[in-house]
């Protein structure tokens, strides 16, 4: 039988709830500093894939989630399609040349760089009990793009959303091409073990609505379609963070199976304005499972009891900060498990 994450993403409204926290591998683990300390840099552990599989792996064996996502980054698709990709210490990651300089069509294409992502997965998939649902993800398309564009990340994008105004034909350009390739990137995700996907889209809240409608919704069901015709069983989760009141259209247009909250979401609301049975996934603050207490209780069984009447993955409203306490992570597990419906 598939395990209860996917069961849940199917559909199925069980009364123990699934739980995974977004960037559960990664700083606030010692056992992943010690490794990162021993192996080098981050694009070199994603790139070592017995590295990057232990180190999907290590939340799984301390905490026994019911999913594993893939340690990689969302900027292996423009990676992929040619741009040169370097993290820098302090800084983040810098893509190379930017968009906003040059053209799209002087990239070249390094299909290459995808493979050893599908080699972990599969490393990953192999070393996981079948309880244990297996998530692949990629960058959803505006997201990407504002990286690829600026060449680096920003608090308001305002680089991109200004092409996008001033050049929306280069633009499309730009997110057609990530398109093709994030279907391709998460195909082959499927195809070495992933049990669903994910489509992060970070910057999505920074759009006016028209904007969301052609960068953030477009882009997202195109994926879906695509990746849905050649994988019909398997879910997509969509996560446009900072969609606010949009989130509604999101979900009813761009087909996804699943739809991710941020913190920013009353559950309440969400509940009520989301189409009926439609699984959800999230959303305690991050900051407040950095801050535990009983206040962290309390939310935890606010949001569960929000969703009570249709399937609800737990997780954050977002990544799991990198300093945050490893008990607040088991008082939030105990509290999931512990609940037996509102």
């Amino acid at each position: 039988m598939p395990g209860l994450l996917l069961r849940t993403l199917r559909g199925e409204n069980a009364r123990q709830r699934p739980i995974w926290m977004m960037r559960q591998a990664g700083r606030y683990l010692p056992e992943y500093r010690e490794l990162r300390a021993a192996k080098g840099g981050f694009l070199a552990l994603v790139y070592d894939t017995d590295a990057a599989a232990e180190i999907t792996l290590q939340p799984i064996r301390r905490y026994g989630f019911d999913g594993a996502i893939l340690f990689s980054d969302i900027l292996i698709v423009p990676y992929a399609m040619g741009q040169n990709l370097e993290f820098l210490a302090g800084e983040g990651p810098r893509l190379s040349p930017p968009l906003v300089d040059s053209a799209l069509n002087a990239l070249q294409a390094a299909p290459e760089r995808l493979s050893p992502i599908y080699e972990t997965v599969a490393k990953v998939r192999a070393g996981l009990d079948a309880e244990r649902t297996l998530l692949g993800f990629a960058g959803s398309p505006w997201t990407v793009a504002t990286y690829m564009v600026a060449g680096e990340g920003s608090r308001d994008q305002h680089v991109t959303r200004a092409m996008a105004y001033r050049d929306p034909s280069a633009f499309q350009a730009i997110i057609d091409a990530i398109v093709a390739v994030s279907v391709q990137y998460l195909s082959g995700q499927i195809a070495a073990g992933a049990e669903a996907v994910q489509l992060f889209d970070s910057w999505a809240g920074s759009l006016a609505p028209a904007e969301f409608e052609r960068w953030v919704i477009a882009p997202n069901a195109a994926i879906v379609a695509q990746l849905r015709a050649l994988h019909p069983d398997t879910p997509i989760i969509g996560f446009p963070k900072g969609a606010g009141e949009k989130l509604s259209a999101y979900a009813r247009e761009t087909g996804v199976d699943a739809v991710g909250l941020d913190e920013t979401i009353d559950p309440l609301w969400a509940a009520r304005a989301l189409p009926a049975g439609m699984p959800v996934q999230g959303n305690l603050d991050p900051l407040l499972l950095l801050a535990g207490g009983s206040e962290l209780d309390r939310q935890v069984r606010h949001i569960l009891d929000a969703f009570a009447d249709r399937p609800h993955v737990f997780n954050l409203g977002h990544g799991i900060g990198q300093t945050t306490p490893l008990e607040h992570v088991s008082q939030v597990l105990a509290a999931v498990r512990g609940w037996t419906g509102s």
